[in-house]
């Protein structure tokens, strides 16, 4: 089992949460959700790593959705955002400066909640 996060920027923004309320399609909406809970379970399936930290679950919908993730320790799963595969690109550049903004922030202050 796996604890599932949404990160949380210094201003409080959640990117992940902002995305996924974006998206108008309600069925793309319930098949993402149903995969992050399989995630949370431990059934990674079509996932991968990226680079720097962060790694990619693929959602075979639409215009191939794309959940942007890192891990913190065994346990932890940090949902960082969201995208599909027309903005694939600048969806992990964003995804690597959430992932390495949580680190720093969490070697500032350790016990914080992110």
């Amino acid at each position: 089992m796996f604890e599932i996060r949404r990160y949380r920027t210094s201003t409080g923004n959640e990117p992940f949460s902002d995305w996924l309320s974006s998206l108008h399609d309600r069925q793309a909406k319930a098949r993402i959700l149903a995969r992050l809970e399989r995630l949370g379970v431990g059934n990674f399936g079509d996932c991968k790593y990226l680079r720097d930290g962060v790694r990619e679950l693929r959602v075979n919908w639409g215009p191939g959705y794309r959940v942007y993730f890192g891990r913190d320790g065994q346990t932890v799963i940090v949902l960082l955002c969201g995208g599909d595969k027309r903005k694939q690109d600048a969806d992990i550049k964003k995804a690597v400066t959430l992932c390495q903004e949580y680190e720093n922030r969490k070697k500032r202050d350790p016990r914080a909640k992110r």
